[in-house]
Parts: C-alpha cells; sequence; structure tokens
C-alpha cells in the first residue's frame, strides 16, 4: 500500500484539494475525521481528556470543544497534553482504517493531516503534497471565512507554521492562490504522480 501525506495551514484551501482528489477517485483518509471520532463518547480518548480536563464533557456526554479550547488556546503545555492523548487514538484508527482499505484492495491513500510536518508524520509518507497560498492571501482569506479582524488572523497564523516553511518538506506544492479552476490541474498531476508510484 502506497500512502502519501497532503498539508497545509488554516485558510489554504486544503478541504478543497481534498475534495478535489476525493472526485478524482483518490481514497482519503482525514486527521481532523479521525480525531473527532476518538473522542466520541466511550472512547479511551474521550475517558482520557475527562481525566486530564475536568468540566470538559457535557451533560450530554460529548465533549465540549469550546471549553477545551478555552483550556488549551493560549497555553502550549495544556496542548501538547491534549495531544499526547488524543494523537495514540488517532493513530490507531488511521491504522485500523489501512488495514480496512488494504483488505479492500486500495493500493494508493492519501493522509489528509494538518500538522502532518510538525509531528514528523511526513517522514512516514511515500510523498506530501502541501498545499500552498501567498501569507496575505491566507490572511486575508481567514479575515473573510472567520469574521477575524487583522490582529486575530495573525495570531491565528503565528500558532502554526508558516506554509513557506512546510514547502520545503513538499514532494508537490499545489498553488491555490488561483481559482479553483487553476488548482484542479495541478491536483490532477500530483494524484497522476502519485499512482505513477506503485
Amino acid at each position: 500500500m502506497h500512502v502519501f501525506g497532503l498539508t497545509g495551514g488554516i485558510a489554504s484551501g486544503k478541504s478543497t484539494v481534498s475534495r478535489m482528489l476525493r472526485e478524482l477517485g483518490a481514497r482519503v483518509l482525514d486527521a481532523d475525521v479521525l480525531a473527532r471520532e476518538a473522542v466520541e463518547p466511550g472512547t479511551p480518548g474521550l475517558k482520557g481528556i475527562q481525566e486530564r480536563f475536568p468540566g470538559v464533557v457535557g451533560p450530554d456526554g460529548r465533549l465540549d470543544r469550546v471549553k477545551l479550547g478555552a483550556h488549551i488556546f493560549a497555553d502550549p503545555a495544556e496542548r501538547a497534553a491534549l495531544n499526547a492523548i488524543v494523537h495514540p487514538e488517532v493513530r490507531a484508527l488511521f491504522l485500523q482504517k489501512l488495514q480496512a482499505l488494504e483488505a479492500e484492495g486500495v493500493t494508493h491513500v492519501v493522509y489528509d493531516v494538518p500538522l502532518l510536518i510538525e509531528t514528523g508524520l511526513h517522514q512516514a509518507m511515500e510523498g506530501v503534497a502541501v498545499v500552498w497560498v501567498p501569507r496575505e492571501a491566507q490572511k486575508a482569506r481567514l479575515m473573510a471565512r472567520d469574521g477575524l479582524d487583522a490582529a486575530q488572523a495573525e495570531a491565528r497564523l503565528q500558532a502554526q507554521m508558516a506554509l513557506d516553511d512546510k514547502r520545503a518538506h513538499a514532494t508537490w506544492v499545489i498553488d491555490n492562490s488561483g481559482t479553483p479552476e487553476a488548482t484542479r490541474p495541478q491536483v490532477e498531476a500530483v494524484w497522476r504522480a502519485m499512482l505513477a508510484r506503485g
């Protein structure tokens, strides 16, 4: 099985590229979806969070993301504690899903991970596609999408690895600064290149 990484940054258009890959027939595993599954009621992930961050599980037994976010947003140590609980659970789910796809006869999988490079996961991939936009375009899109002012958008961007730094680790760079029509041929070329490996 050939596993490739897809990453980008906030408001870079990674979700758009992920959707285009699916439309081309790629099987895409989304780390954000797995992370939500890892903290569903009754999971070891949610139990671990509840023990470490009391008061973040609502009366319905589900994770209150707003309360959890308030704990971890400004505190790197708390964020690291959360990651130490969630990441192993996400990895286990990823391996389960990979085995299921392999049993189906799927040979090429794309793993869509926002923090692919920051966590060092890119080193385990056969190739990495980075969705890139210039920083000013990223900031403008973020402000428009989330209704943020310039300072708020800047704070969110500062909290992430810069796309220019991620680009240094890319096998393929998808420039998403133009229209979807300009992005699509690049995505098609990347998918063809992935399929050509094995």
